[in-house]
C-alpha cells in the first residue's frame, strides 16, 4: 500500500507525516510526533489510557485511524500544561490528591478530567465519575482520583 500524507494540529503545533494507511492514531501521536505520553493499555478501546482530545472531542486514539485525524487538532497529556511549562492544575491535584500510583491510566484520566473541566467548573461526584468512566485504573480504587479532580475544580476557580 502507498502511504498517505496527513497533516494535523497537535498541542497547537502544525505536524505531518506520511504514513500507512491502517496506522493509528495512538501510534503516530508515540512513534512519529514522539508524544509518548498517550499510552496504549488494552488496544481496544476499553481503557482509556490512550484518550485524547480530537477536536475537542475525546477519543481513545487506539480506535482511530491516523487517516481520520488529517486536518484535525489533537491535545495530548503534554498540551494541557500550564504557563511557563508548569504542571496544569488538574495534574498538581493528581500529584496532591494522591491519584498517580503506576500512573499508566493517569494521562487518560488527565484528559477526561480536562475536558469536564472546561466544560463544568463546579462538577458533582457524579459528574465526575461520569467523566471518568471511560479510564480504568487498576491501583487507586477511583476515590483519590475523583478528589483530585474536586481539588482541580477548586485550583481553577482562584
Amino acid at each position: 500500500m502507498d502511504k498517505i500524507k496527513i497533516t494535523m494540529i497537535v498541542n497547537k503545533q502544525s505536524v505531518e507525516a506520511e504514513i500507512e494507511p491502517y496506522a493509528r492514531l495512538l501510534d503516530v501521536l508515540r512513534d512519529d510526533f514522539g508524544f509518548t505520553g498517550v499510552k496504549e493499555g488494552c488496544s481496544i478501546g476499553e481503557c482509556g489510557a490512550c484518550t485524547v482530545l480530537m477536536n475537542g472531542k475525546k477519543v481513545n486514539s487506539c480506535m482511530v485511524l491516523a487517516a481520520q485525524a488529517d486536518g484535525c487538532e489533537i491535545v495530548t497529556i503534554e498540551g494541557i500544561e500550564g504557563p511557563d511549562g508548569k504542571l496544569h492544575p488538574i495534574q498538581e491535584a493528581f500529584v496532591e490528591a494522591g491519584a498517580v500510583q503506576c500512573g499508566f491510566c493517569t494521562p487518560g484520566m488527565v484528559i477526561s478530567s480536562y475536558k469536564l473541566l472546561s466544560e463544568n467548573q463546579d462538577p458533582s461526584e457524579d459528574d465526575i465519575k461520569e467523566a471518568i468512566s471511560g479510564n480504568l485504573c487498576r491501583c487507586t480504587g477511583y476515590k483519590q482520583i475523583v478528589d483530585a479532580v474536586k481539588l482541580a475544580a477548586e485550583k481553577m476557580k482562584k
